[in-house]
């Protein structure tokens, strides 16, 4: 089930963005940007959305709207639900709510050391657009229309 995250999901959200993004702590050379983020914040602004599994949080999705289009800022997998469609369905919804409030283009960004969201955006139907450095990060840069 995909619905909105409510405040008594922080716990479980906090947990799975650890467990997603740690095995990239080594590799970039620092705790990457989500692992720091505001979840509560995010929750209580409406903006983060889970996937649930027998009554547990395998995935989130954090959605930004801006002026011309919708930000994927956030899409994690706990690693236990990875290579299960969980991802793909969340980036599904992603591109239903852009439809629903009115943009015709999501966009969104990775670490360039996360090279497996490189070929996986891709496959999603995302095209590169830039590569730059952003906040201490090495980051590439996705757009889709839809």
């Amino acid at each position: 089930m995909i619905r909105p995250a409510g405040s008594h999901d922080l716990e479980p959200v906090e947990g799975l963005v650890e467990a997603a993004y740690g095995v990239y702590v080594e590799r970039i050379g620092k705790r990457p940007a989500p692992m720091d983020a505001d979840y509560r914040a995010l929750i209580d602004a409406g903006r983060v959305t889970v996937a649930e599994w027998d009554g547990q949080v395998v995935g989130i999705l954090v959605l930004v709207p801006m002026e011309d289009h919708l930000l994927v800022e956030n899409v994690a997998v706990d690693p236990s639900a990875q290579g299960t469609g969980v991802g793909s369905r969340l980036m599904a919804t992603a591109e239903k709510h852009a439809r629903i409030l009115g943009f015709r283009e999501l966009r969104l960004y990775t670490n360039e050391k996360m090279v497996e969201n490189l070929s996986w955006y891709p496959r999603l139907g995302y095209r590169e657009t830039e590569r730059r450095a952003e906040s201490g990060f090495a980051r590439v840069f996705f757009a889709k229309t839809i």
